[in-house]
C-alpha cells in the first residue's frame, strides 16, 4: 500500500483520505511507481493498469515526452508538471527521463492461467521460467526478450528472485505489460504440471547434450533458464526433459542469462516462424505471390530503442 506525502514524497499506508492542499493521500489497494518512458508509454497503451497520475519534468520538453502526455489526454489521466527533483524523489533515481506515473500495482497469475494459449488458437504453445533470477536487470532484460520473440507466458518463482520492481519494468521497456506473469512457490511443481499438458520442459544448461540450434523448438516446450553464476537448481535440472548448451569458442563457458536468454527464445522464434512460412508456402501451392502483404509494415526499432 502507499501513501503520498505532498512534501517528502514518502510511499506507504492503506486508507484513502481527501486530498487537501499538503495533506497526504491514501490509497485503499496496492500502488506502484513507473518511471521511464518506454514503461509509462507502454502500460497506457496496454490499458491493463488504473493510473492515479503522471509526473512530467518541467525541464524536459521534446516530441517522445509530448507523445506519453498524449496518451494519458486519451486516456483520462491526470498529467501534473514538476521539477525534476520532485521527480527523482519520487522514482528514488535519477535515470526517470522526465516522467514518473503512479499505478495499481501489476496483478500476478497463477499457472493455471498458463494452461491455455494466448487466443487459444492451439498454436505450439512457448512459455519462460526462470529458475531464480535475481537481477532485476537481467529480469527485464529477458522478459523484453521474452515478448519480442512471442512468448506466451513467463513463470517466476515467489522465493530468491527479482521483483517485478520499477528498475525491472523499466529495463523491459514496458514489455511486462503486455506479458501473462505468474508467479509460482515451486518451480518443480509447476514444470510437472506443465508436462501434464503436453509441454516438454527444456532446461539451457552448460552441461547439457544438445546444442541449442541443433534442438527442434517448434512444439509445446518450456525454456527454463537458471540463477546468474550457479545455474539451474539440482531438482530443476533433474525435472527438465531435455538439456541444451550454447556452444562456446573463447575463454569464458557460458553467457549471462540474460544473453543466454535472447540467443535461445530468437532461435525458437526464428524455426517457428520458418515453419509457419513452410506451412502457408505448401497451401498456397505455386499460386503464391512472390511477396506478400498480410500485415502493414511496422518501423523498425533498433538496439536501445
Amino acid at each position: 500500500m502507499l501513501w503520498i506525502g505532498m512534501g517528502s514524497c514518502s510511499l506507504f499506508g492503506s486508507v484513502r483520505r481527501p486530498h487537501l492542499s499538503g495533506a497526504p493521500i491514501f490509497y485503499t489497494y496496492p500502488m506502484e511507481v513507473l518511471y521511464g518512458l518506454h514503461p509509462v508509454e507502454e502500460a497506457l497503451k496496454a490499458g491493463k493498469r488504473r493510473f492515479d497520475h503522471v509526473l512530467v519534468a518541467r525541464e524536459r520538453e521534446d516530441a517522445r515526452l509530448e507523445r506519453v502526455v498524449a496518451l494519458c489526454r486519451q486516456a483520462g489521466v491526470r498529467v501534473r508538471q514538476e521539477p525534476r527533483e520532485q521527480l527523482t524523489l519520487v522514482a528514488k533515481t535519477p535515470a526517470h527521463q522526465g516522467v514518473v506515473a503512479l499505478v495499481r500495482a501489476q496483478e500476478m497469475l497463477s499457472i493455471e492461467d498458463l494452461f491455455e494459449p494466448v487466443g487459444g488458437d492451439g498454436g505450439a504453445r512457448l512459455l519462460l521460467a526462470l529458475d531464480g533470477v535475481e537481477d532485476p536487470q537481467n529480469l527485464g532484460a529477458l522478459l523484453r526478450v521474452a515478448d519480442g520473440a512471442g512468448v506466451d507466458g513467463v513463470l517466476l518463482t515467489e522465493r530468491r528472485s527479482a521483483p517485478l520492481s520499477p528498475v525491472a519494468i523499466k529495463a523491459s521497456a514496458g514489455a511486462t505489460e503486455h506479458l501473462r506473469i505468474a508467479r509460482v512457490v515451486n518451480l518443480v511443481r509447476a514444470l510437472e504440471e506443465l508436462k501434464k499438458r503436453n509441454l516438454w520442459i527444456i532446461g539451457l544448461d552448460e552441461r547439457g547434450t544438445s546444442d541449442y540450434d541443433r534442438f527442434d523448438l517448434t512444439g509445446d516446450c518450456v525454456l527454463v533458464l537458471g540463477r546468474e553464476g550457479a545455474g539451474l537448481h539440482e531438482l530443476v535440472r533433474k525435472t527438465c526433459d531435455h538439456l541444451l548448451r550454447i556452444p562456446m569458442a573463447g575463454g569464458v563457458s557460458s553467457l549471462n542469462v540474460s544473453a543466454a536468454g535472447a540467443v535461445v527464445l530468437y532461435e525458437a522464434f526464428r524455426q517457428r516462424r520458418t515453419k509457419a512460412s513452410s506451412a502457408e508456402g505448401r497451401g498456397a501451392g505455386t499460386a503464391r505471390p512472390a511477396v506478400t502483404g498480410a500485415s502493414k509494415p511496422r518501423k523498425q526499432k533498433g538496439l536501445g530503442s
